[in-house]
């Protein structure tokens, strides 16, 4: 027999086609949907030492715990469910369609939930009505075990052990059915895994099949501790409440009612005691033991089987991946594509794009753009296709890594034009529509205008645009990135702008004079680099964005050979960051000879354009 090194705090349960893992933070699932391909879903758990105190206490715990795990374990079969079989929209009924769109609830989660309702009045049934009833039958028929004898003692025993044998019928009942046998292998798949990772073995396929597919901390060997404590817990509360029952002269239905009420009430000290018990017994691999944990055992090689490679694979993943998020805080949660709500979708981009440090705004973004509807229409609920979830969580998890958003979609919108965007240059931002506006309205017939640090070419192309519709204007870009050119060049073909870009690092490649020159020079201090937000600092263009020491190296340079540059009565249009408009005036006001200066705010009130006339 193998010998444990290690000890995990993680369990997990079979779900339809795969694995559910759970750890202190974090639960992932991983099923192997009917294309045959993997599906995962992750997310964060409140940890045991975040619960309050009382939560954390022997017995009190083991209630929590049971609770808990019954409730996630739950959403987990029904998202694995989800997960596991995929429906094509062509495929969809007229009926199914007439409840997404009137109810606005998939008939997937309508047939859930009515599962769920009947599952919980069988299990009522089963377990606590019919060995009542059974006891009665031979209570009536043997004295000795009637509700009077020893005040109940025996007929709450035998109620009990007809419990028992219940439960066993009904695993074996169970076996009958060819999904649920696969469940029992992919919960074979589970124990394995987590004895693999216990015995000190690396997770791979090879090695977890080698492994034991028992295991101490089983949800079954759990249920059959509470099923024999429950014989005892009701037995003993039998003895007082039958004279209670006696005295008061409660009988019939009544008696009944109550009955099953008591039981209900007793299952969370029969679930505390048995969690302790369980505890307690996989401390120890001691021999002295092995016939308190055999029944257990017994039971598990029922509801476990021999799982294929396929199964095991999903264990592994699902194990790994709960030990990366408990290990990491920051790693961010993981949905199922599945058909599934607006809101409930909205609420998880939400929740991710909050825990890190991401305008929620973007959310929006992508719902709108993906399901091609306004931001305004967000908040009516609808049902999101299968395809378009994955698209919505695919756009998610890049969008986590910290990349920018309009880099993900590749364009974005400037001055009502699209523009092309990639890491290649600076993304437009809404302030800069300032410059174009300013030169637009000083624009006159014939006028030149050049743009210099033309990235992606959208103040040039806008600007050229605008121009094409009532003035005939001749517009240069000048870049020293020959790739932003290149993306430029595209631009001015999609936008069908008549656009000339030429290969510049400010002047130095420019012919001729201009009557109005813009810019949008690179203008944060280098010292600040490094605390620009994450998408700006890791993704955009460094060399977009530093201005040197303190910000103003670019409007030093451009002040020093402007006027070769700039025609007779020339405007100069200057994008600056917050609180530089005065001090880039008074560069050109020492530096030129220029008629005059003015300061242009944006909308937030920040002066953000200087004006420089010649």
């Amino acid at each position: 027999m193998k010998k444990k090194v290690n000890r995990t705090y993680i369990g997990g349960q079979a779900v339809i086609s795969g694995v559910m893992m759970r750890g202190k933070s974090a639960m992932a699932t991983v099923v192997r949907d009917d294309k045959g391909e993997l599906q995962t879903e992750a997310l964060r758990v409140t940890p045991p030492e975040k619960r309050k105190k009382i939560a954390r206490l022997p017995f009190a715990r083991g209630v929590v715990n049971f609770v808990v795990s019954l409730v996630s374990g739950m959403k987990a079969l029904m998202r694995a469910a989800d997960a596991a079989f995929t429906t094509d929209e062509e495929e969809k009924s007229k009926g199914s369609k007439w409840v997404e769109d009137h109810l606005k609830v998939s008939l997937g989660d309508i047939l859930t939930g009515i599962s769920v309702v009947l599952g919980v009045i069988i299990a009522v049934g089963l377990f606590l009505f019919l060995p009542l009833y059974l006891t009665d039958l031979i209570a009536g028929a043997l004295p000795a075990v009637s509700k009077d004898a020893m005040y109940g003692l025996w007929y709450h025993l035998i109620e009990g052990g007809f419990r028992l044998v219940i439960f066993i019928l009904y695993i074996l009942f169970t076996l009958l059915f060819p999904s649920l046998r696969e469940t029992y292998m992919c919960h074979g798949a589970e124990h394995k895994t987590i004895n693999c990772y216990e015995y000190g073995m690396p997770l791979t396929v090879e090695n977890v099949r080698t492994c034991s597919r028992l295991h101490d901390r089983c949800g079954t060997t759990f249920l059959f501790l509470v099923l024999i404590i429950s014989i005892l817990v009701f037995a003993l509360a039998g003895v007082p409440l039958g004279m209670l029952y006696a005295y008061a002269g409660i009988s019939g239905i009544l008696e009944r009612v109550l009955s099953v009420v008591i039981r209900l009430l007793l299952l969370p000290v029969v679930a505390g005691i048995s969690y302790e018990f369980l505890k307690l017994l996989s401390y120890t691999d001691s021999p002295l033991v092995l016939p308190l944990k055999a029944p257990g055992y017994l039971l598990q090689k029922l509801t476990t089987r021999e799982p294929t490679d396929g199964m095991i694979e999903c264990a592994i993943l699902a194990f790994e991946q709960v030990q990366k998020m408990d290990a990491d805080p920051e790693l961010p949660e993981q949905l199922f594509a599945t058909e599934t709500k607006i809101s409930k979708l909205s609420e998880y981009m939400m929740r991710n794009f909050a825990a890190h440090g991401i305008d929620m705004s973007d959310a929006e973004w992508i719902l709108s753009l993906t399901l091609d509807i306004p931001r305004s229409a967000l908040s009516e609920e609808r049902i999101v296709s299968r395809p378009d979830c994955k698209r919505i969580l695919d756009l998610t998890a890049e969008r986590l890594t910290g990349r920018p958003l309009w880099y993900i979609f590749g364009d974005t919108e400037f001055y009502g034009y699209t523009f092309k965007v990639d890491e290649r240059v600076l993304i437009p931002r809404p302030e800069t529509e300032i410059l174009v506006r300013e030169a637009t309205s000083s624009l006159k017939e014939g006028d030149s205008v050049l743009d210099l640090c033309t990235g992606s070419g959208a103040v040039a192309i806008a600007v050229a645009c605008e121009a094409a519709k009532d003035k005939a204007v001749t517009v240069v870009g000048a870049d020293i990135s020959e790739g932003a050119l290149e993306l430029a060049r595209e631009n001015a073909r999609l936008n069908k702008a008549n656009v000339n870009f030429v290969r510049s690092d400010l002047f130095e490649n420019v012919r001729g004079r201009f009557n109005i020159i813009t810019a949008n020079p690179p203008y944060v201090k280098s010292g600040e680099m490094q605390q620009l937000p994450e998408d700006v600092r890791n993704f955009e263009p460094g060399i977009a964005l530093d201005g040197g020491e303190d910000g103003l190296d670019f409007y030093r340079r451009i002040a020093k050979d402007v006027p070769r540059y700039m025609a007779r009565s020339g405007l100069l249009i200057l994008e600056c960051g917050e609180d530089q408009a005065r001090d880039v005036v008074k560069i050109f006001q020492t530096a030129t000879r220029c008629d005059f200066a003015m300061v242009v705010k944006d909308l937030a009130g920040v002066e953000r354009v200087v004006k420089i006339g010649f």
